[in-house]
């Protein structure tokens, strides 16, 4: 039986928030971002919450029926994002989330710094999935209804993988790295990846 997959709305902004949280509370990433675990606890769900709101805002949310995965996809024109915007961006959600930590800011300026530019593609900005559904296909479902559309349309797609193990998953689904792995300032790698539309998965 297949993974029935629809577009979120507004109603749906605080359960997929919550899994975006569930999922990611034990990530490198966000272990850099929040490195005291306790208040990772408190503060990486209102990180969360608002990264869903700057996607249902500008891009699309997608999830499976039954709420257990999610993702979160930006189109970016051939002229590329607006940087200077995306820094901004960063640097409120520090204001509002936690002044005191510039690991907020830091991580929308580097991945920004790293985007590919010149031509126009799906940005898969984040992709989460209930820990305790993980490794039911459910993530490579909703990335391959996407790649389906991108391949039909001849759109590439961007991502960053924030784990060894995740990176693994979009090699499998056509994805390539691209240059060097971010090394993030005493933390983990990420990886930028790029899919050519009709790569073999």
């Amino acid at each position: 039986m297949g993974v029935v997959i629809r577009t979120a709305d507004r109603a749906d902004r605080e359960q997929v928030a919550g899994l975006l949280d569930a999922a990611f509370q034990d990530d490198p990433v966000s272990g850099w971002i929040f490195p005291e675990e306790e208040y990772r606890r408190t503060t990486h769900p209102r990180l969360m919450a608002a990264f869903v709101d700057a996607v249902l805002a500008e891009g699309r949310v997608d999830v499976t029926e039954d709420g257990a995965a999610c993702a979160l996809w930006l189109p970016v024109p051939a002229e590329g994002g607006d940087e200077d915007g995306d820094t901004e961006e960063f640097a409120q959600l520090r204001e509002a989330l936690d002044p005191d930590n510039e690991r907020i800011e830091l991580i929308g300026r580097l991945t920004a710094e790293v985007h590919p530019t010149g031509r126009a593609h799906e940005y898969l900005w984040m992709i989460g999935v209930d820990p305790a559904r993980q490794g039911e296909g459910l993530g490579t479902a909703l990335i391959g209804s996407v790649l389906d559309r991108c391949d039909r349309e001849g759109v590439p797609a961007y991502l960053e993988a924030s784990s060894e193990r995740s990176r693994e998953l979009y090699e499998r689904l056509g994805f390539e790295p691209v240059e060097q792995p971010l090394e993030l300032p005493d933390g983990p790698r990420m990886w930028p990846m790029w899919r050519e539309p009709g790569q073999r998965r």
